[in-house]
């Protein structure tokens, strides 16, 4: 079974200085069937710190993705949750074949149960979770989680 999804990508700005083939605005509109927001490079590569850029959009894709996994999971399974939170630190840098890339991902989410004796089941939880993340399953680098629960 396959699902397709789509969006569009478009630039926002104009070369600050033509001459320069460095100098250009960063700042691009991705739009989505639910909607748009504008993105940007991180400020290290001349980018805006202040919107969404690709390193953090994978890092945040990852997060979701293991949430909405561990979530279907934990519900099939019966242990209601009373709730999640999560944060996740992906390290950029220079791979063995000498590309920027990224090198990896940890995931450090917090669960709290409705019945605190399912918090036993939390490394189960999120080996499963992680197993089958769709997201997690299409990167090249290692994602990690260690997850606490309350």
């Amino acid at each position: 079974m396959e699902h397709k999804f789509e969006g569009t990508l478009r630039w926002l700005g104009t070369p600050i200085n033509p001459a320069d083939s460095t100098s250009y605005e960063r700042v691009a509109e991705l739009r989505f069937s639910t909607g748009s927001y504008h993105a940007s490079a991180p400020a290290v590569y001349g980018g805006d710190d202040a919107l969404p850029n690709p390193e953090t959009l994978l890092i945040a894709s990852l997060m979701h993705c293991h949430f909405l996994t561990f979530m279907a999971i934990a519900h099939k399974r019966g242990y209601a949750v009373r709730s999640y939170a999560d944060r996740a630190e992906g390290i950029l840098g220079m791979g063995e074949d000498k590309k920027m890339k990224m090198l990896s991902v940890a995931l450090y989410p917090e669960v709290m149960f409705v019945d605190p004796g399912h918090a036993e089941h939390l490394p189960m939880l999120h080996q499963r979770a992680h197993a089958n993340c769709f997201i997690a399953n299409s990167v090249n680098f290692p994602v990690t989680v260690a997850g606490e629960a309350h």
